[in-house]
């Protein structure tokens, strides 16, 4: 008897999680239709068959192994600075430094991986790799902990300092890349850093496909980041720090240095993915291979609603368009920058919610999303 009750009771709680889970996911679903159809339009005034180009992007996408491998290699850097957005989301902070971190990010995983062996250091395959990962995660970490540091001590704004702040990273990226760390091989005539160590590269979780271990860090990273943001005493203090910095202050919560915090995972996050991508793709760091990025971070974060698995599956939907691109121009010669445009109406739809309550007939909820608070918060 008691079994029934207690099997009885948790069937209305599962109930309960999944209405809510839908209902929080339905307008970014509705913004993403809403999005491809006005893409579609697009495409139709270009001179294009829309059907046709969204038949090549699905097949693109997942028409093949090889598809879906190529899908997962390009979600996997947008898991890591999707989280790294949402995670500065979640305290309050609006983290548009991701593009510069990711690259200070891959900069020192190169630097380390290919660095050491020059050094005469030799490290087993077990202790070389997350080493190389560390190091990227530790440089974001860095990068960003100055405008958190200047936000906590000095009230700067974040925006404006991650922004400045991303300018900074670029342009120091593009003098290593041209000068000490470039590639000093006759052939080469890009910017990039020689090969990484084969003991320091992740390795292909199938022999022939480039799908990697880097995209189930990337799960496990943002099951990580889910159980931090909603299971630890941490995690609750940056949610209440995020939603009233003031309530959070009086309840006796160190404020400056939560934001501080927050802003550091934030920018590991994002070195994470710089380092993923050296370490288990690339091999090496070349100047522009992740411009975008960062970018394209805050759209997987918003559209995911700031959390874990809204961004996995936002990412997936953009890595998706990624990967597919290629194929859509192939079928129906259409550039791929519809995918840009695509996206950005995405970002649009999903910022501006609004609109898609108003033209799909949603009753405005009163939790509405809050990003920052504001420019002088």
């Amino acid at each position: 008897m008691a079994e029934k009750e207690k099997t009885s009771s948790s069937q209305p709680r599962i109930s309960g999680w999944l209405r809510s889970g839908l209902n929080t996911m339905l307008v970014p679903a509705l913004a993403v239709l809403t999005a491809m159809i006005v893409g579609g339009i697009v495409i139709a005034l270009a001179g294009g068959n829309p059907f046709a180009a969204y038949a090549g992007l699905i097949e693109g996408s997942f028409g093949s192994l090889n598809a879906i491998s190529e899908t997962t290699v390009w979600a996997t850097p947008y898991i890591f600075a999707g989280l790294a957005v949402a995670f500065g989301f979640k305290g309050g902070l609006f983290n548009i430094g991701a593009e510069g971190q990711l690259a200070f990010g891959a900069v020192m995983a190169a630097l380390v991986g290919y660095g050491l062996p020059l050094m005469g250091v030799d490290l087993p395959a077990v202790v070389f790799v997350p080493l190389t990962v560390v190091a990227g995660i530790i440089a974001g970490g860095i990068w960003a902990a100055i405008p958190g540091w200047l936000k906590a001590k000095f009230g700067g704004h974040e925006v404006i300092n991650t922004i400045m702040m991303n300018y900074i990273a670029l342009n120091i990226t593009s003098y290593l890349l041209n000068g000490p760390m470039k590639d000093n091989n006759p052939l080469n005539v890009v910017a990039r850093t020689p090969l990484i160590a084969e003991s320091a590269r992740i390795s292909t979780v199938f022999p022939d496909y480039r799908f990697h271990w880097g995209f189930i860090l990337a799960l496990l990273v943002a099951v990580l980041i889910w159980f931090i943001l909603w299971k630890t005493t941490l995690g609750f203090e940056i949610r209440t720090v995020g939603t009233n910095p003031d309530a959070a202050r009086y309840a006796g919560v160190n404020v400056s240095n939560i934001i501080i915090i927050t802003m550091v995972i934030s920018g590991a996050l994002a070195g994470m993915a710089g380092s993923i991508e050296v370490t288990a793709l690339n091999y090496r760091h070349e100047l522009g291979f992740a411009v975008g990025y960062g970018f394209d971070a805050i759209a997987i974060a918003l559209l995911g609603k700031n959390h874990p698995a809204g961004v996995v599956l936002a990412s997936l939907l953009f890595g998706a368009m990624r990967n597919g691109a290629t194929r859509m121009q192939f079928n129906t010669q259409i550039p791929v920058d519809i995918i840009s445009i695509i996206q950005a109406l995405i970002l649009l739809f999903v910022a501006a919610d609004a609109i898609v309550r108003y033209i799909y007939h949603i009753r405005i909820q009163q939790d509405r999303l809050v990003l920052t608070r504001g420019w002088g918060g």
